[in-house]
């Protein structure tokens, strides 16, 4: 008998709609002591070019994501949709100098309607 059987994997969704992660896969893996443990599956940054730009912010002094996507989308939990419509890898990176010019996108595979 396997003394560390996989674990059986949630078919809940753990991550709300803010979530960067909502809509991911849940996975079975072993950690380093050879425990089996759910994990959550990788998740694949989207290319700034391929999202639907719907206009642009100006950074100010003592500006912050988390402020800036409270104030232009709705909610401080979205900060994330700006650091991938802008291609961050450090997010603190787009606030650090007031003046940048920062993209606000739609959400991954959402498109601007034609019209």
């Amino acid at each position: 008998m396997d003394p560390n059987p996989a674990l059986p994997v949630p078919t809940l969704q753990p991550y709300d709609d803010y979530s960067r992660y909502r809509g991911l896969d849940l996975q079975s893996a072993v950690d380093a002591s050879g425990r089996a443990v759910v994990v959550v599956a990788r998740r694949f940054l989207p290319q700034p070019d391929t999202l639907a730009q719907v206009g642009t912010v100006t950074v100010k002094a003592a500006d912050r994501l988390d402020i800036i996507a409270a104030q232009q989308m709705g909610d401080a939990r979205w900060w994330w949709r700006i650091a991938d419509a802008n291609g961050a890898i450090d997010p603190v990176d787009l606030t650090a100098e007031p003046g940048i010019s920062l993209r606000l996108t739609l959400p991954q595979g959402m498109t601007l309607p034609r019209g």
